[in-house]
């Protein structure tokens, strides 16, 4: 083992880190000001193609830290049979699967070379996703779908050159152990292993020994996050009264500078619509819109022009900001620790910030979780006591 301590500069910025020029203008672009610890850490290693064992909760830039020296090294460098992939990202849900390949999609369209990523999940016809995987680059998997798409010979593993296993513990948690087992021994022997956890258990320990051959082994510390200057309002609603409450609380509390999370590019393009048609200013940003749309939605936000920015919790990183009012949870976000990196967005620089969740009958127990999570009892709401 090779364990890196946190006695790396905390000033260091992302042109010390060896990424490519095309993704350094990607990075400023899309306001990324300096590389988390992770990032400081996991890049030049990944670069040098070592093997890497990153422990680091969810929100600490994890994603980001494979992502880019992922795309450095495959520039230039990406020829392979048609179905034969060079890079397979392996992670436990479709949600994260989705995720995953957005940031890998956002930053691959600045690059001069196509190199085509393509996330498949179960849950979903499979047919389109064996079509797609015509000349795939980058394929980021959930293992039972992965392993009917090689049963069907719609994609071949012997010329994975780096393997990723994101979010290891959740995937040996859901019961993935035997799937993954198979998927390794369809890998060729000499690859770079990269394995990101959120934890160090047993498990995690087995299946690094197991994967990785001398890796860098880089642990982050969670921070704790100061939630006392945030005020935070849950709001019992049916999932189709939602769109009409959030209207309300803006338009009622006559709230300016909002920042709406939803779960996915459809629902953040949906709700600003909505917003729109009923006379409030608001944008969706996500990575399928244009570069120049997105700068324009951000630097709007941030100067005050823009009323409320609808982000996914993929895009919200770039926004910086030294007061932001309020942060509505219109669907919630799938760890509390998201939950927390959301909110903790408000609340800064010794001014007091508002966090209001819309919480749904399917949502009460898995709200209840993040409120454990976080030690902290969120005052609820029935908004069928509302006229709106």
């Amino acid at each position: 083992m090779n364990p890196l301590t946190d006695n790396l500069p905390t000033n260091i910025s992302f042109n010390e880190l060896g990424i490519s020029a095309s993704l350094l203008r990607a990075l400023t672009d899309q306001n990324y000001k300096e590389p988390y610890p992770i990032q400081q850490k996991a890049i030049p290693a990944i670069l040098e193609k070592s093997d890497v064992l990153g422990i680091a909760q969810t929100g600490s830039g994890k994603t980001a830290s494979y992502v880019l020296p992922i795309l450095s090294n495959l520039e230039g460098n990406t020829e392979t049979k048609n179905r034969h992939v060079n890079v397979l990202v392996l992670v436990p849900t479709r949600e994260l699967a989705m995720q995953v390949g957005e940031v890998f999609q956002l930053f691959t369209s600045y690059l001069q070379e196509k190199i085509k990523v393509l996330p498949v999940y179960g849950g979903v016809s499979i047919n389109p996703q064996m079509i797609n995987l015509q000349n795939v680059n980058v394929l980021v998997a959930t293992p039972g779908r992965l392993l009917e798409l090689v049963d069907a010979k719609a994609v071949h593993l012997s010329a994975v050159r780096t393997l990723v296993l994101d979010e290891a513990d959740k995937m040996l948690n859901l019961g993935f152990k035997e799937e993954v087992n198979r998927i390794l021994s369809l890998l060729p022997k000499r690859r770079q292993n990269l394995l990101f956890s959120a934890t160090l258990s047993e498990d995690i320990d087995a299946i690094t020994q197991l994967v990785l051959h001398e890796p860098v082994v880089i642990k982050i510390e969670a921070k704790s996050e100061n939630l006392d200057l945030i005020k935070q309002l849950g709001y019992f609603v049916a999932e189709e009264k939602k769109g009409p409450l959030l209207r309300y609380l803006i338009q009622h509390n006559e709230l300016q500078q909002v920042l709406v999370f939803t779960s996915s590019t459809y629902k953040a393009d949906n709700v600003a619509d909505k917003l729109r048609k009923n006379g409030i200013d608001a944008t969706a940003i996500h990575s399928k819109k244009s570069q120049g749309a997105r700068r324009k939605a951000l630097e709007d936000f941030i100067s005050g022009a823009l009323r409320v920015l609808v982000a996914t919790d993929l895009l919200a990183r770039g926004i910086d900001i030294e007061f932001l009012p309020h942060v509505i949870n219109y669907e919630l976000p799938r760890s509390p620790k998201d939950y927390i990196h959301r909110i903790g967005r408000t609340g800064r620089a010794e001014s007091p910030g508002e966090a209001i969740s819309l919480i749904t009958p399917e949502d009460k127990n898995h709200f209840r979780v993040i409120q454990k999570k976080m030690k902290k009892w969120v005052t609820m709401v029935d908004s069928e006591n509302l006229e709106f």
